[in-house]
């Protein structure tokens, strides 16, 4: 039987290695000093001036964590599995929480959702169509972050931890998706496991890890409860290989820290206003654009029984916004392909809950390859909805034809797109048609949100 690890080096290693490495690479060189050296210091690195500003933020957080104020911080660490692409970022198999004080570390531990859930009353009413497509009868942690908006997601997740009497009240709420890992092995190379068969680097570790907790722990003799047992070791391995990094690699590895931030695979929410401030500054937040007036996209998918099918599905997006009628019009093309060759344990024909954020008081006016329309409001956004299905290996293209809202003009045009925590870097194609019919096009790869304006 494979050796027991503590589960206190997974959540260090997601939750603080992951999170906050680089807030504590800098800040221990000079946590003596006041945060204005550390900005000084931070100017002399060889980075752009967006990159130099992004650790700003990084020191900033530091700080909050590592001084010494006599406070407890407790954070709620959200761990989504992005190859089961939930609106929010994946589904949650598992949480954690991390409590600091003066820059220590004073207690840790994880929870497996499927014991924490059953805690939690069967009273809430889950959204449209999570009982339909999944037979759920009840609303619970798992299935919190259904909002493409993760200060949504975060304030639902501790809701639903309350009733299921949890006792910790949070400073904090991060979620993390299973895209890190691979970020993470990028950088310090591949990782063999003493007590596991095979070698984990950037390119096999998420399946390879998904296979050796739903198949390869019974094979190999390991009792259910067990099957998650390779995380901690494989973190364990990870960890032990980032501390003899030289500072080359440790530079590496801090810009995949902020490229993951910054396309969404990692998303912070603060209690603290001022820290919640900074970290929708950076772009961090997760939040949906809810104060814009010109046009908006989002585009949101929700894999409601497809497995782990999002490892295989390729999007594409196609966005033409016509100016030449007499309303403006908007065309949408989502682009799936599901590049899997057969059906197994961990794929099978696509299956999604689709919803595109529009801005309020768009029309919907024709559409293609859709199931039954809803229509909705909500974060002061107008959604379509439907249900879509993609066979194995094929290719399906879905079409929305819609009315832009009357108050978006050719004069006035500016177009802000944002991506769904989860995905990869998107290709989208974006044009525009003038009055007189010059189309202009702008190819774009979309890794978190994008603006174009006029």
């Amino acid at each position: 039987m494979a050796k027991k690890r503590s589960k206190k080096f997974w959540v260090i290693f997601w939750s603080l290695a992951v999170i906050f490495w680089v807030s504590l690479y800098f800040f221990l060189q000079f946590r003596n000093d006041k945060m204005q050296m550390i900005t000084k210091t931070i100017d002399f690195l060889p980075f752009r001036l967006e990159e130099k500003e992004e650790y700003k933020f990084i020191a900033y957080f530091a700080d909050y964590l590592l001084k010494k104020d006599d406070q407890e911080k407790v954070f709620l660490v959200l761990f989504q599995n992005d190859m089961e692409l939930r609106p929010g970022g994946g589904y949650i198999g598992s949480f954690g929480i991390l409590k600091v004080k003066n820059g220590e570390i004073l207690e840790i531990g994880t929870h497996d959702l499927s014991n924490f859930d059953a805690r939690i009353p069967d009273t809430q009413e889950p959204p449209y169509p999570i009982k339909e497509m999944l037979h759920i009868g009840s609303w619970k942690l798992r299935d919190s972050n259904w909002s493409p908006d993760f200060s949504e997601n975060a304030k639902k997740a501790q809701y639903f931890y309350e009733m299921g009497k949890g006792e910790e009240k949070f400073d904090g709420i991060v979620a993390i998706n299973s895209k890190v890992l691979t970020s993470f092995l990028s950088v310090t190379g591949p990782v063999t496991l003493p007590s596991y068969p095979g070698t984990y680097d950037s390119e096999n570790a998420i399946l390879t890890l998904e296979y050796q907790v739903e198949k390869g722990y019974a094979k190999q003799g390991l009792e259910i409860g067990e099957r998650k047992s390779v995380m901690n070791e494989l973190a364990q391995e990870i960890s032990q290989k980032i501390k003899t990094l030289d500072n080359s690699k440790k530079i590496d590895l801090a810009k995949m820290i902020l490229n993951d931030l910054n396309n969404k695979n990692i998303q912070l929410f603060f209690k603290d206003q001022t820290l919640q401030f900074q970290t929708q500054k950076a772009g961090w937040s997760g939040e949906m654009k809810k104060n814009w007036n010109n046009d908006y996209l989002m585009i949101v998918d929700a894999n409601l029984g497809a497995l782990k099918s999002d490892y295989y599905i390729k999007r594409n997006y196609s966005y033409t916004v016509d100016f030449s009628k007499e309303r403006p019009e908007a065309r949408l093309k989502i682009i799936y392909n599901h590049t899997a060759k057969e059906k197994d344990w961990m794929t099978k024909e696509y299956l999604s809950y689709l919803r595109v954020y529009v801005p309020a008081n768009s029309w919907l006016f024709d559409s293609k390859n859709l199931g039954e329309i809803r229509f909705g409001n909500e974060l002061e956004k107008k959604y379509f909805a439907s249900i879509i299905t993609v066979p194995i290996g094929q290719t399906k293209t879905v079409e929305l034809d819609y009315y832009l809202s009357e108050n978006i003009n050719e004069e006035n045009y500016d177009l802000f797109f944002q991506k769904q925590s989860g995905l990869g870097n998107v290709p989208v194609g974006i044009s525009v048609i003038s009055k007189t019919g010059e189309n202009k096009n702008f190819p774009i790869t979309l890794q978190n949100e994008w603006e174009m304006k006029k």
